[in-house]
């Protein structure tokens, strides 16, 4: 009887109170503890704020506001799927688990619960194919179109031939470090360099010996696979070994200031790819300024604005704002639900004019996600840091990956997972 009543009085309050308020549910499994922290901060800072900025100036999407559900990861994957589970409940849209470690272990479960996965240049690359990954999107691009467009620019500075060069890879040992390592040893056979393959363990603090092998082996180039405060330790560690930085080159998860400013005047030329512009030069950052930052609703410190990885974490929340709102005109709702998000994000198109229109032009390539096509465009430039201004441009246009390599890839990790776990690869008219 003391439960029936309970559940009365609810009822009661409930009616009282009128029904719930629509809301659209953003998870953001982000990490702002542990050694990974200089990096996740900043991305999750600007992945909040520009939730913000949407909900205080247009009033949220389609009339509903956002609700952002901070879960602390601290970049570990057993605490990623506890928050993914503790938050599912919430009415959770879309997740951006921001460590592939963490996306790995969420795939089968956010699949299995009709939840979408946007891991957003990280994550499994065959994800790409959309026929075996319903529910999981890695525009707009993946690690094996990085690892493509950093050997296409050093291509190009070779000016066309590379063979019987030797390019290094300094990695994180683990499944995201791992990651470029097959589709590096196909552009090996293809191109004629020699790979040279050099891990190193979490957290990435202690690199001593890494670069004396790189010293032994005399690499022409070295790319690096790193995260935290692994990245800053290379950099320090190259520069003492008189490595030339404009021939070290980091994937674009190795490409923020926490990575450079540490090493002074020693980073002065380092090389990275990135998916998005740099800096601040973009109107959003007015709109910003009066909706966001001037009422004190910045996340976090408020000091991260215009890092490399704070507009990162805005390029995601454009992303998964924008697959609302094509959600809402597809569906005709405001108040959607997580398949119908996955529908609005396989019906995505970021066009120039949109790009304009949001205050950011020019600040990432246009594409168009499909049924079969989950991870367009696939495309890269080269930024480089200048330690005496302290900041990073854009030395490169857009490049695009190599398709004859990297497709093929996808296709067959693609078809082993499907096989391996008895899925049906979906026909898409």
């Amino acid at each position: 009887m003391r439960f029936k009543r309970l559940a009365l009085a609810a009822a009661a309050a409930a009616m009282v109170a009128g029904p719930a308020l629509a809301e659209l549910v953003i998870p953001s499994l982000s990490y702002r503890t542990g050694p990974y922290a200089p990096n996740g901060i900043p991305f999750a800072d600007g992945y909040a704020d520009y939730f913000t900025l949407i909900n205080e100036r247009d009033g949220g999407v389609g009339g509903v506001k956002i609700r952002l559900v901070e879960c602390e990861t601290a970049y570990n994957t057993d605490k990623g799927v506890e928050c993914y589970e503790a938050t599912k409940g919430e009415g959770a849209l879309v997740y951006q688990p921001l460590s592939t470690g963490i996306t790995y272990q969420l795939i089968p479960k956010a699949t299995a619960d009709g939840i979408p996965i946007h891991s957003m240049g990280y994550g499994r690359t065959s994800a790409a194919d959309g026929t075996t990954f319903e529910w999981v999107f890695n525009y707009p691009g993946t690690y094996w179109d990085a690892a493509s467009i950093i050997v296409k620019h050093i291509i190009d500075v070779e000016g066309g031939d590379i063979s019987g060069q030797k390019i290094a890879l300094v990695y994180h040992n683990s499944a995201y470090g791992k990651e470029p390592i097959r589709t590096l040893e196909v552009l090996a056979e293809k191109h004629g360099y020699e790979l040279v393959l050099l891990p190193v363990d979490h957290p990435g603090q202690e690199q001593k010996a890494t670069w004396l092998q790189v010293r032994q082996a005399r690499p022409d180039y070295v790319i690096i696979w790193g995260w935290g405060v692994m990245n800053q330790v290379a950099i320090k560690e190259a520069a003492a070994i008189r490595f030339p930085m404009d021939h070290f080159i980091g994937v674009w998860w190795s490409a923020s200031e926490n990575d450079t400013l540490p090493a002074g005047a020693d980073a002065n030329g380092y090389k990275a790819v990135t998916m998005h512009g740099v800096g601040m030069d973009y109107p959003i950052y007015d709109d910003l300024k009066t909706h966001v930052y001037d009422k004190g609703l910045s996340a976090g410190a408020g000091d991260q604005h215009g890092t490399v990885l704070y507009n990162r974490g805005m390029q995601a929340a454009l992303l998964a704002v924008e697959a609302i709102r094509k959600a809402q005109e597809i569906h005709g709702a405001t108040d959607i639900t997580p398949a119908m998000m996955r529908d609005g994000m396989e019906a995505l198109d970021i066009t120039e004019e949109l790009l304009a229109g949001l205050g950011l032009p020019g600040f990432m390539p246009t594409f168009t996600v499909t049924c079969e096509n989950h991870g367009p465009p696939g495309l890269g430039a080269i930024q480089q840091w200048d330690a005496e201004t302290k900041s990073w441009s854009l030395i490169t246009d857009f490049i695009e990956a190599d398709r004859d390599v990297v497709d093929p890839l996808i296709a067959e990790d693609a078809a082993a997972f499907a096989a391996e776990n008895s899925i049906t690869p979906r026909a898409c008219n």
